[in-house]
């Protein structure tokens, strides 16, 4: 049931609401310090996303108009799992969350990453059953076959 809820969640458009400089100032201040806490160093883009390849892959990167098959697991910074997907399921790259976008375009075949993605890269004010509104995330996540 998890995985059909997280499917269904992929595919809603991000963040309803535009969020304050302070406001994603506070959710950059939370997730360096949940990284400081786990010993975790993961690079920073431009839009807040955290992110680090654990394994590179093998051959082109994936584009938009990809569909990518991918297990993943994703986490509240106070350790809940929402969801997990051990058995890869595909899905159109276009259709996923903004960070998860944002991480993939730069990943290849058989690329692991991590990843800590804000509210305003993930489902921003949206209240889901696993995840409440404004929730930071923790990914991991393996792609498996780009087509």
């Amino acid at each position: 049931m998890k995985t059909i809820s997280l499917l269904i969640l992929l595919f809603i458009v991000t963040a309803c609401e535009t969020y304050s400089k302070q406001e994603i100032g506070s959710f950059d201040t939370e997730i360096q310090a949940y990284m400081k806490s786990h010993n975790m160093q993961l690079n920073r883009s431009e839009s807040g996303l955290y992110f680090k390849f654990l394994k590179n892959g093998i051959g082109e990167n994936i584009k938009l108009t990809d569909s990518v098959s991918i297990s993943y697991k994703g986490i509240l910074l106070n350790g809940n799992v929402v969801d997990i997907q051990r058995k890869p399921i595909t899905m159109l790259a276009k259709d996923l969350i903004s960070g998860w976008k944002e991480t993939l375009v730069q990943a290849k075949k058989g690329s692991e990453i991590q990843m800590i993605l804000p509210p305003q890269l993930a489902y921003g004010d949206n209240k889901l059953s696993q995840i409440p509104e404004n929730s930071i995330l923790f990914f991991e996540l393996k792609v498996w076959e780009i087509k």
